[in-house]
């Protein structure tokens, strides 16, 4: 049988084969590749495929989903942890099995916040910039230490939990909020306090938590207005938490040390692909990209080596699991009560 995986990257491709090579070639199934992503448009070239590996930014909705199980698709095998891109319950009604990657190394994500953090701190992009050009005045790229000031984390799971480590490192005081308090924060000073109160404290803040219907809009036009003037806003977990017409009217008012954003909520149809020679008429986004003092880079936070090698042999085992007959935490549909 084949398996064919959509979305794939240049550099993500060896490391998903070699995954594959090891644990689902010697049963002999093989995988194939595609650097196009799964969509209304691609969804046929799944004709056929039983098994279908699907990338974080994949359009699994009702329609897509139809049109996979119309062509003999049974099992969706997602290559990432989130999963707001696909109609479980459509999936379900369709005898589908969707399995996601629960975990991997949350290191990626937290360091890559951490060097959103820092570069938005100490104006790297711009230093960058004006040096490619010769200029090598530091006029208007006074940052500032990040020793002694508070750093507030919302969601302090795993990935949570790695930056509050790395901002301990650091020397800057914790704040945290979250469903459920996390011992190894609390080791490390960090005191819990309801999210309004870490927002106004925090010169720091940065967003761990998954894109729900309860977490829509998390940092919404209040939410910007309760932080601080200079403070410095992260985010690496999904771009809907934040409103982002809210946040162009903020920096608009010239609010704002600094913030990073590797996630967009309307990203769908963006990130990951080549637009540099189309029209983009996202004119929110148009506009976010020319502050300054904003730093966007395209949903790469998890892609390092270590963690893409992690998700490919997770992702490998689901499809094992899948052809064996069993269940694993990974699965999302059917439910075990289905």
């Amino acid at each position: 049988m084949e398996i064919l995986a959509f979305g794939v990257q240049y550099d993500e491709k060896p490391l998903l084969e070699a995954a594959f090579a090891q644990a689902v070639s010697p049963l002999g199934h093989e995988l194939r590749c595609l650097d196009v992503n799964l969509d209304a448009d691609t969804a046929a070239l799944a004709l056929d495929h039983e098994v279908v590996v699907s990338p974080v930014n994949a359009v699994l909705d009702r329609e897509v989903l139809r049109a996979l199980a119309a062509g003999g698709t049974r099992l969706i095998a997602q290559r990432s942890t989130g999963f707001n891109n696909i109609d479980l319950p459509a999936a379900e009604q369709l005898g589908m099995t969707v399995a996601r990657v629960s975990a991997y190394s949350p290191y990626s994500v937290a360091e890559h916040a951490w060097a959103l953090a820092l570069a938005c701190d100490r104006h790297i992009a711009r230093a960058a910039r004006r040096t490619r050009d010769f200029d090598f005045r530091i006029s208007g790229l006074m940052g500032r230490d990040l020793h002694g000031r508070t750093a507030g984390v919302i969601g302090t799971g795993k990935i949570g939990a790695a930056f509050a480590r790395i901002a301990h490192g650091f020397g800057m005081r914790l704040l945290g909020w979250d469903i459920n308090e996390n011992p190894e924060c609390l080791e490390l000073g960090m005191t819990y306090v309801p999210a309004a109160e870490l927002l106004a404290r925090s010169d720091l803040i940065t967003l761990h938590v998954p894109l729900t219907p309860e977490t829509q809009h998390l940092i919404d036009a209040d939410a910007l207005r309760t932080m601080k003037d200079d403070a410095i806003l992260v985010n690496t977990s999904r771009g809907g938490l934040v409103d982002t017409a809210a946040l162009v009217a903020e920096l608009r008012a010239g609010r704002f040390t600094g913030v990073g954003l590797d996630v967009y909520e309307a990203e769908e149809g963006l990130f990951f692909l080549d637009k540099s020679l189309d029209f983009v008429d996202d004119d929110t986004l148009a506009r976010l990209v020319t502050f300054p003092n904003v730093l966007v880079t395209g949903h790469q936070a998890y892609y390092t080596a270590d963690a893409v090698a992690q998700i490919a042999h997770t992702t490998a085992s689901n499809v094992v699991d899948y052809l064996a007959g069993r269940r694993s935490e990974n699965v999302l549909a059917p439910r075990p009560s289905a």
